[in-house]
């Protein structure tokens, strides 16, 4: 099986071509950049590199979330645009099964994706499995929902976050660690594919403007809300 996989989901931009769980060609360019822009040009270069064409293509494996919403908003929408033309399977995985994917470390592996204002976006994995749903939390709720872990490793987007760490987890690795494609490959062939027109971003926290809106309003059913706005 051929296979396509990519993450645009935060500032690396994380692109792979695999054939089974043995891969061709990858690229990952760790910049801040219009992902918009870039992520086909991209595809079109590693698939030239290695000689294949899209009608090769038997799968489309790409990070559902959470992660920026624009992010999201591009790489769900390029999947689902080539599973739709090519008439393939497309499969999504957690964005932070990419990252935690790729720390190639031991114990509980907590994956953090930045959310601002002291928030992050949290994975909890063991042995590659995760062993709760991912999560938008505060980063002190994530310290303190470890307390009782021995062997802990906190990556990905770690910076921001690294001395409070230290202070309140002395013990545990901290791992700036970018997400691999590769990972995504491998882990979506082991997946049920998407419903294509039903496949939609996992952002696991609703948009600004929607927080702002119901700041003045009162909350409703969900399937109500376009009718409220």
């Amino acid at each position: 099986m051929k296979v396509l996989a990519f993450d645009t989901s935060n500032k690396a931009m994380s692109i792979a071509l695999l054939e089974d769980d043995v891969l061709l060609a990858d690229i990952t360019l760790n910049i801040k950049k219009n992902h918009s822009i870039s992520l086909m040009p991209s595809i079109d270069f590693l698939m030239s590199q290695v000689g294949l064409t899209p009608k090769d293509l038997d799968r489309i494996v790409v990070a559902k979330g959470p992660g920026s919403y624009t992010g999201l908003r591009v790489a769900v929408a390029t999947a689902k645009t080539l599973a739709y033309t090519l008439k393939i399977d497309v499969v999504g995985v957690s964005s932070l099964a990419a990252i935690a994917l790729n720390a190639k470390t031991t114990g509980l592996v907590v994956p953090i994706i930045d959310a601002r204002r002291q928030n992050v976006y949290a994975g909890f994995y063991r042995h590659g499995q995760s062993v709760k749903p991912d999560q938008h939390m505060s980063f002190s709720d994530v310290l303190a929902s470890l307390g009782t872990e021995n062997e802990i490793s906190i990556v990905g987007e770690v910076g921001a976050f690294y001395n409070t760490i230290q202070e309140n987890l002395p013990k545990a690795k901290i791992l700036e660690v970018l997400p691999s494609a590769y990972e995504i490959g491998k882990l979506g062939l082991t997946l049920p594919p998407e419903n294509v027109d039903l496949f939609v971003p996992e952002y696991l926290k609703r948009v600004e403007a929607e927080e702002n809106w119901l700041k003045t309003h009162e909350p409703a059913n969900e399937d109500d809300f376009i009718k409220r706005v």
